[in-house]
């Protein structure tokens, strides 16, 4: 029995792909024998190539972001849209078992390919951040600074993580990060 795959599906088969081999080790090939596709159907959802298959996958990424964390983060009440943040993010990076492939993107040769999408995530995330703690009260830019220094620690805290082959250490780091940022005070100083 053949299955049928939609270009959504294939995307995130091929994410991990580039999740655990980067874009330079995906190769087509490679690519190919741990999806199950041929070269020709590749090529049908992705006439442009890998470069378009990362392109799709970094989309998908920040529509999933936009969708769980930015939006809230701008519109919701800031406290619980800070809240379901955190979970999302547990999620998403499942307890830091995933590690952030925009992140890996920003490490390598493949940063200048996708300059542009990579420096929206991230600036988007601060920025939708920024904006819930000044809602809840925070000086502009000391909010700044604390939305800066969460998606530092989330990402850091990934790396580790991985690093350490230790799942725990994200846990502990999103905690420490969310105590972090709830219990400073307006001017930026935590209590």
């Amino acid at each position: 029995m053949r299955t049928v795959y939609e270009r959504a599906d294939v995307v995130q088969m091929i994410a991990e792909i580039f999740r655990e081999l980067g874009y330079e080790g995906a190769s087509l090939s490679r690519i190919t024998e741990r999806t199950g596709l041929g070269k020709g159907s590749l090529y049908h959802f992705f006439p442009g190539g890998k470069e378009e298959m990362a392109s799709a996958i970094l989309a998908s990424v920040a529509a999933w972001f936009e969708n769980f964390v930015y939006e809230p983060l701008r519109h919701d009440d800031s406290e619980q849209a800070i809240a379901a943040m955190w979970k999302s993010v547990d999620d998403y990076f499942c307890s830091g078992k995933r590690i952030c492939l925009v992140g890996a993107f920003a490490l390598d040769d493949t940063r200048d390919r996708f300059a542009s999408a990579i420096r929206s995530y991230f600036t988007q995330w601060i920025d939708a951040l920024r904006d819930a703690l000044v809602r809840s009260g925070r000086d502009r830019d000391c909010a700044m600074l604390d939305a800066e220094e969460a998606v530092l620690g989330i990402q850091g805290a990934l790396v580790l993580a991985r690093a350490l082959n230790d799942k725990s250490v994200f846990s502990r780091a999103l905690d420490r990060l969310a105590y972090r940022l709830a219990n400073a005070t307006p001017n930026g100083l935590t209590r």
